[in-house]
């Protein structure tokens, strides 16, 4: 049996906006809208989308920096009992933190310029565990050097480092507590390329190492094809299809699916001719009522105006869609 670290059911996260001061909200944006997935430990869980299709959104309240307005999440610790992150006493939840953590998408804004980097990776460190001093420096020393940075950078400021150094630098600080959950928030998309393969391959050996679970959050299918094991495939706050990886890029399912695929360049013109129908993807409206993606869809009937689509199971694939296996 899967050993499940983290099972999401039913979340939603729904922001109000217009009105004003002595006047209601005139709209609900459901930016995460009834989502359920478990992530197994040791794996890459990947979350990709186009922006505004709500993946941030989604990681931010897996990790209760945003409180969502509906649903659950249950993290389960090596060796603990699952535990309730949504509503749960603050004082309580503090633990948990150790076991997740995050790597935000900017390097640049994450890293308070003001600390340096013994500060920077080693506040963590002085409130769970009480090091300082000589102790807080050798520890801070092995998690730079298990990064691919060099100890000498201890009393460095962040902006005396390149972008890939400063994202290594928040790698460090997510490691700091000896994790078992990290999420991944774009974190190689403000990078250059070469750059992205050499974090990505530091990802990837730093799970082999210490038994890492990822939920990577990403809008770059070659990446996440690269990197995930299994993927959720977000579009306007729902997830519209949840495969392995191989399955996903070999059929996808979802008309949606098959638009980003279709949106990847292909370098060889001849290659790129006639192979696939070309899909207009989403321009962050939707309809209130039926599938979501019904107005670009080239296969759409009244029923998906109409109708919301139910979850359905096609060859191991999860797809919210009335014709998944029949396109």
């Amino acid at each position: 049996m899967t050993d499940t670290i983290l099972e999401v059911r039913g979340l939603d996260m729904h922001f109000a906006i217009g009105g004003g001061l002595f006047r209601k909200p005139t709209t609900v944006v459901r930016a995460v809208d009834d989502i359920s997935f478990d992530v197994y430990r040791g794996e890459t869980f990947g979350i990709v989308g186009e922006s505004g299709s709500g993946k941030t959104t989604l990681g931010r309240c897996i990790m209760q920096i945003l409180e969502p307005t509906g649903g659950s999440i249950h993290f389960t610790g090596q060796g603990r009992e699952p535990v309730q992150l949504v509503g749960g006493d603050r004082k309580k939840l503090r633990t948990i933190w150790r076991d997740i953590r995050m790597v935000f998408q900017d390097p640049q804004s994450s890293l308070n310029p003001r600390l340096r980097v013994i500060d920077l990776v080693g506040q963590c460190l002085r409130k769970s565990e009480g090091l300082k001093g000589q102790k807080l420096a050798e520890r801070v020393s092995v998690l730079l050097e298990q990064v691919g940075l060099r100890k000498e950078f201890l009393l460095r400021f962040p902006n005396a480092f390149s972008g890939g150094q400063r994202q290594r630098l928040g790698i460090a600080r997510a490691l700091a507590t000896n994790p078992q959950l990290i999420i991944a928030d774009e974190a190689v998309s403000a990078l250059d390329v070469s750059i992205q393969a050499q974090t990505l391959n530091l990802l990837q050996d730093l799970q082999d190492a210490f038994d890492l679970t990822y939920v990577f959050i990403a809008h770059d299918l070659a990446v996440v094809e690269h990197v995930c094991d299994r993927i959720a495939v977000m579009y306007l706050g729902q997830v519209v299809e949840l495969s392995t990886t191989d399955e996903l890029f070999r059929a996808p399912k979802h008309p949606y699916t098959r638009a980003l695929l279709d949106a990847v360049p292909i370098p060889d013109p001849r290659a790129r001719r006639g192979t696939r129908k070309r899909v207009a993807v989403s321009d962050g409206s939707a309809s209130a009522i039926g599938c979501r993606f019904a107005s670009r869809c080239p296969h759409a009937t009244d029923l998906c105006r109409e109708t919301t689509p139910p979850k359905r199971s096609v060859n191991g694939a999860d797809v919210l869609c009335h014709y998944a296996g029949e396109i």
